[in-house]
């Protein structure tokens, strides 16, 4: 239960749309998208300014009330599920929806926590300008949350994660105060970046309300290409290739044929992109001059006479080209709807991942009789998520019983090829007990020390990130 004063100053300071306690209303938000967790939330607050974050904020601090930031709630590790005691002040910047500005000549746009990825696409392309950041949950996750988790996606290959695409921030912090630091500066030597710091910290040092972000111009043309290989190393060789003719590689993404045939068997309407199964295929796009064929088919057909590549196919219009990446961006829901399936989002440096995709496959199916084990995602940034199918018919309570010893066993491999056990997806709370456990003392003692400074109550989104 929360205090009823504190409600009710809530209540004052939001008015009737920006607070509620009605639990229908509620619901929808208590439970992450993996649907692994499950909150509670006596209310929850729908600030519309970063006024009145602030007001809110200030109003936690006094109470002693601990808050969970929201935005599209598609958090892949619980990260923006409040806690089961029911305790905490579930906080919504859904409300927090305007893109302030849009200047196209200076490829700037200022857009507010709650603006939701598909939407910001659609006003930068209605400016000529495109924001170079896409991932399947684009419909839903807002601006907010993919700076909170340093978010990547499908085109960081060419223009990085959100760390290089956030040029500055608007934050309330946990004291209440509003950092104001938009403005686009290529040179600020006052101190380190608070922004940076910000990024990244899943809602645990503050709450981001707005961000200053870069835009970069349409492309002249896109040239999407399905091709078949025979192993993630021939994918990797192929995406040297293409770099080395000096084709600007925006995506190249991996994906098994198993992983493949569970879109194609669970996803209606989609279709094999080949007229025959290869073992590995990659979705390559590559941006470019008008004319862009002629560049890359050179490079394809080498590849072919080669050996490197098996078959291909380029994407004669842009529905052709949708319908190869909603295969890529429906493996999630395929696999969700195929059965029991433990995930992990890991990075290794680029030149191992394809041995150790294969060997750390291998390595689980053999230690954990009756898995399949298979990794797909973005090869060219050595970020894969890997996935463990539980055995056939294993029953819906496989995960909770499995994923301590195969989550551990998969992410002891990934320290000791000196990789990240979060990538994309961040900590949140499916993972903080392993990156306690296998984080080096440095790196955790840094995280307390920061936690403590900017947030010496442990209110912001208690039980995330920092173990």
């Amino acid at each position: 239960m929360l205090p009823e004063t504190f409600l009710h100053q809530l209540e004052a300071v939001l008015g009737p749309r920006g607070l509620t306690r009605e639990q229908d209303a509620i619901a929808p938000w208590l439970t992450d998208w993996r649907r692994r967790f499950q909150g509670a939330a006596a209310a929850m607050a729908s600030p519309a300014t970063a006024a009145e974050v602030a007001a809110v904020i200030r109003l936690c601090g006094t109470h002693r009330v601990p808050v969970v930031p929201q935005g599209g709630n598609t958090s892949m590790v619980g990260g923006a599920t409040p806690p089961a005691a029911g305790g905490a002040l579930l906080l919504s910047l859904r409300r927090m929806n305007q893109i302030r500005t849009l200047d196209s000549e200076a490829g700037l746009v200022v857009a507010e926590a709650g603006v939701i990825l598909s939407n910001l696409h659609e006003a930068a392309l209605a400016q000529g300008m495109r924001f170079p950041l896409s991932l399947g949950a684009k419909g839903s996750a807002t601006i907010g949350g993919l700076c909170s988790t340093n978010a990547g996606g499908t085109q960081v290959l060419r223009f990085g994660t959100m760390r290089g695409l956030v040029l500055g921030i608007e934050a309330v912090l946990p004291d209440g105060s509003v950092l104001d630091s938009l403005a686009p500066l290529k040179k600020d030597n006052r101190g380190p970046d608070l922004k940076q710091l910000l990024i990244g910290a899943e809602g645990t040092l503050g709450v981001i309300t707005a961000a200053t972000l870069k835009l970069v111009p349409e492309a002249p043309e896109t040239l999407t290409t399905w091709i078949g290989v025979e192993s993630p190393q021939a994918a990797l060789k192929l995406l040297r290739r293409l770099e080395r003719a000096q084709l600007a590689v925006e995506s190249f993404e991996v994906l098994p044929d198993d992983t493949l045939a569970t879109v194609l068997r669970h996803i209606p309407g989609t279709r094999a992109p080949l007229a025959a199964p290869a073992p590995w295929n990659a979705l390559i796009e590559v941006t470019g001059p008008a004319n862009l064929r002629a560049a890359v088919e050179p490079v394809l057909t080498a590849a072919l006479d080669d050996g490197l590549v098996v078959d291909g196919v380029i994407a004669e219009s842009r529905a052709q080209a949708e319908s190869f990446w909603r295969i890529r961006e429906s493996i999630a829901e395929a696999e969700r709807a195929d059965g029991p399936i433990l995930q992990h989002d890991i990075s290794i440096p680029v030149d191992a991942m394809p041995d150790f995709m294969l060997s750390v496959a291998a390595a689980t199916e053999q230690r954990f009789s009756g898995t399949r084990a298979s990794a797909f995602g973005h090869l060219g940034d050595g970020n894969v998520h890997f996935h463990v199918r539980a055995p056939e018919g294993a029953g819906a309570d496989w995960v909770a019983a499995q994923s301590g010893a195969i989550s551990g066993f998969v992410y002891e491999l990934v320290v000791a090829a000196g990789g990240s056990i979060s990538a994309e997806h961040g900590i949140g709370q499916m993972k903080l007990a392993e990156f306690a456990r296998l984080t080096d003392p440095a790196r955790l003692h840094a995280l307390h020390a920061l936690k403590a400074a900017f947030d010496p109550l442990g209110l912001m989104n208690p039980g995330k990130l920092i173990p």
